[in-house]
């Protein structure tokens, strides 16, 4: 059996590649979600790692359940209510706890459909480029269930509540040219150009110093949530650490001597 996620590495940017196109990369499988699991995992351990890069194999970014287990009530749609409830849990809802709390910036390059949990999987990401060929549709309605992962959190904070309540309650989907007029994405490309797109904007992140990265991630992720006096106490505190590192010594001496900075990641 190939491998569910490919991870490849180039500099300090990692592309993930769900590989499962004979499924149309649906991520409801427990392969795909301890895929995707360990990857966020081992990236956050790993500071060489500065960007990530999300996209799929074939012709489907994701399709998201598996409609054929759905049908047949087997993986994590089996079972009495109570199981079904832990299957989701235990399951599924494993993906976006992993990549919410991915501590680098994370590009979702939508190369096609991105269906149900696709299009929440493609909403979890920090920055959106898609391809021509991409849709989006938070389609759960359609098939008589309701965003079970995590969408009603992540879209309407992509998009606004208006909109999200449009797609959630009509289950329509929705082309790459209105998902930018929307604010959806951040850029729309022809397919052959899409993953050069993705890896032109991860160096424009990847050039900049890693700790400042992860940390301004970090607080942008909290500011979703928090007082904007809590998050100015946890802002200071970051501050005082950055102040610190080598690599904010390096970037003003760059400045100050006008050539190219070269951080260490300390």
């Amino acid at each position: 059996m190939s491998q569910p996620v490919l991870y490849q590495q180039t500099g300090a940017c990692v592309t993930l590649t769900l590989n499962q196109p004979q499924t149309r990369n649906a991520i409801s499988d427990d392969a795909m979600i301890e895929g995707l699991e360990a990857a966020a995992a081992r990236i956050n351990v790993d500071t060489s790692v500065s960007v990530v890069i999300l996209t799929g194999a074939g012709s489907a970014f994701s399709s998201g359940g598996n409609i054929k287990d759905m049908h047949e009530h087997q993986g994590m749609f089996a079972g009495t209510g109570v199981q079904l409830r832990e299957g989701y849990r235990r399951g599924i809802q494993r993906i976006p706890l992993a990549l919410y709390h991915l501590e680098v910036p994370l590009i979702a390059a939508v190369n096609g459909p991105a269906i149900g949990a696709g299009c929440d999987l493609a909403m979890m990401a920090d920055i959106r480029i898609a391809s021509t060929a991409a849709k989006f549709a938070e389609s759960f309605v359609k098939v008589g269930i309701i965003p079970g992962d995590g969408g009603a959190w992540f879209l309407p904070r992509v998009i606004g509540l208006s909109r999200a309540c449009e797609m959630a309650f009509t289950g329509e989907a929705i082309s790459a040219q209105q998902a930018l007029a929307w604010g959806m994405v951040s850029d729309v490309v022809e397919p052959d150009n899409l993953l050069d797109a993705a890896k032109a904007m991860a160096q424009r992140i990847a050039v900049n110093p890693p700790l400042a990265l992860r940390m301004t991630k970090k607080l942008i992720r909290e500011g979703q949530q928090t007082s904007l006096a809590s998050l100015l106490e946890l802002s200071a505190s970051m501050q005082a650490l950055a102040h610190q590192t080598q690599d904010h010594q390096e970037a003003v001496a760059a400045m100050l001597e006008k050539r190219v900075p070269t951080f260490k990641g300390c």
